[in-house]
C-alpha cells in the first residue's frame, strides 16, 4: 500500500509491525482478547502513521533519499522506544483458546491458528483488491497516484487520500504484529526481521500491484519456511534467490506496473 502504491520509500514498516505487537501485549493485559488487541494496535499505529505522513513525509514528496533516511531514523527511534517501555525480554502472545488445539483432517494434524492466519491474510488481500479496483475511493486513489495535478484539478482531495492510505497501511502493519504474535512473540529486533521480508514481497510481486504483493507474500513465505526447515544455514540465501532471479529477468517484478 505505502511503498508500492504511493511510491513512498517507507522503512518504518517493520518498526510499525513491532510497535503493534508490543501494544497488543499491553492491551491483552487489560482485555484478554487477541482480535480486540489487534484492532486497538491497528488504530494506535494508524494514528501514528498519519502523523508521520502529514507532518514529515509530505514535506519530502519526490525526495526518495530523504524518505529513506527519515523513515530509517523513525524506525530506530521506535525500536529504542519499545526497548525502554517494554524491556529487552521476549513477550509471548497466547493464541485464542479455540485455536490452540491442532485441526485433524484425514489423519493429519494442522496448526489451527496458522490456518486462521492464512484465512485472515486471504480475506484482507481480497478486501484490499476490491477497495482499490472496484470502489470510487480506490479509483480516486489510483488517479492521485497516476497524475496528482490532474486529480487535484478535478476536485479529488489527493493529500487527504494519501494520508488515509498511509494510515491504512500502518494499521495493517500494527494489527499484523498482534496477529503474528502467537507465532513470533514480541521481542527487540522484530522490526529488523520483518522489514527485509516486506521489501522482498514488494520487489518480487512488483511495485504498485496488490495482486503481485499477494503472490509475492506466499512465494516468500513458502521459500523462507522451506529454507529454515531444510537448510537453516542457507535460509537467507534461499530467501533472496527468487528476488534476484525475478529482478534479472523481470526488473519490474512479477506483476509490476510502469510508472506514470
Amino acid at each position: 500500500m505505502i511503498f508500492g502504491l504511493m511510491r513512498i520509500a517507507n522503512l518504518t514498516h517493520g518498526a510499525l509491525f513491532m510497535l503493534g505487537a508490543y501494544i497488543g501485549t499491553s492491551t491483552l493485559k487489560v482485555v484478554p482478547n487477541l482480535w480486540l488487541a489487534a484492532l486497538v494496535a491497528g488504530l494506535v499505529v494508524a494514528a501514528f502513521g498519519g502523523l508521520v505522513e502529514r507532518f514529515i513525509l509530505r514535506r519530502l514528496g519526490g525526495n526518495v533519499l530523504g524518505q529513506v533516511l527519515v523513515t530509517l531514523g523513525i524506525s530506530f527511534i521506535l525500536a529504542d522506544f519499545c526497548l525502554v517501555v517494554w524491556g529487552g525480554d521476549p513477550i509471548p502472545i497466547p493464541a485464542p483458546p479455540a485455536l490452540q488445539q491442532p485441526l485433524r483432517v484425514a489423519g493429519f494434524a494442522f496448526p489451527a491458528y496458522r490456518l486462521a492466519v492464512v484465512a485472515i491474510a486471504v480475506a484482507t488481500a481480497i478486501a484490499l483488491y476490491l477497495l482499490m479496483e472496484r470502489t470510487r475511493l480506490g479509483a480516486m486513489i489510483r488517479a492521485g497516484v497516476d497524475d496528482m495535478d490532474m486529480a487535484r484539478a478535478v476536485g479529488i482531495p489527493v493529500s487527504r487520500l494519501f494520508t488515509t492510505v498511509f494510515c491504512l497501511g500502518a494499521a495493517l502493519a500494527g494489527a499484523a504484529g498482534v496477529i503474528a504474535g502467537p507465532i513470533m512473540s514480541a521481542y527487540p529486533g522484530l522490526d529488523a526481521d520483518m522489514l527485509p521480508l516486506a521489501l522482498i514481497v514488494v520487489i518480487l510481486g512488483g511495485v504498485g500491484s496488490l495482486v503481485g504483493a499477494f503472490v509475492g507474500a506466499f512465494v516468500t513465505g513458502f521459500v523462507y519456511t522451506f529454507g529454515v526447515a531444510r537448510l537453516p544455514e542457507l535460509a537467507y540465501v534461499i530467501l533472496f534467490l527468487p528476488m534476484i532471479l525475478v529482478i534479472a529477468f523481470r526488473p519490474r517484478g512479477l506483476f509490476g506496473k510502469h510508472a506514470a
